[in-house]
């Protein structure tokens, strides 16, 4: 009777939307923009206090690193496709353009470190006194300048397209320096070959 128990119960909990044999994960309710129930690795569920590590800080470096990797994704191709500032190299391949301008001019590469190491401690006070009071959605740093997803119906919806395009756009941007790392050709360069 135990293990027909026990399975009825497994039966009537919540199924994952993206993977429906498997359980939801309880804090992967839907609310949060492009939840899908997909954790395999249990990451929703990492809660260390001390550290200030949980969901909400998840969310905040994954909305992040989406934004990165989407602004990464089309300059890689601009770049590519002859959109280069004056003065850094003109290559197709973004990896070998990047050691080009380490080698030759670094100060620019070094500047961009600094000054986006100082952007990191700012927003990481935004992010400990939003998520102190509650009062700030991971990702939300109120700099919206097109007035995008305005409206609290459109606002849902923008914010899942912004997470799912997002997450693709990570992977794209880990494709095209794979393959500019291994092929020495860019990703319009493969693409054509």
């Amino acid at each position: 009777s135990g293990p027909a128990r026990g399975s009825s119960i497994t039966m009537m909990a919540a199924r994952s939307k993206a993977i429906p044999f498997l359980i939801q994960p309880p804090k992967l309710d839907g609310s949060m923009a492009g939840d899908e129930g997909f954790d395999p690795l249990g990451l929703s569920n990492v809660d260390n206090a001390g550290l200030g590590i949980d969901l909400y800080w998840m969310r905040e470096a994954e909305l992040k690193h989406a934004r990165v990797a989407m602004l990464a994704t089309v300059g890689m191709l601009a770049q590519e496709s002859g959109f280069v500032v004056p003065g850094f190299p003109t290559t197709n391949n973004q990896v070998t353009a990047f050691w080009e301008c380490v080698d030759k001019n670094p100060g620019p590469i070094f500047a961009s470190v600094i000054f986006f190491g100082m952007i990191e401690i700012i927003s990481g006070f935004a992010i400990t006194e939003g998520k102190k009071n509650g009062n700030r959605a991971p990702g939300d740093f109120g700099f919206n300048p097109l007035f995008l997803g305005q409206s609290p119906a459109s606002a849902k919806d923008y914010a899942n397209k912004e997470i799912r395009n997002g997450r693709l756009a990570m992977w794209a941007a880990a494709g095209m320096l794979l393959q500019g790392s291994i092929t020495s050709e860019g990703a319009l360069g493969n693409l054509f070959q």
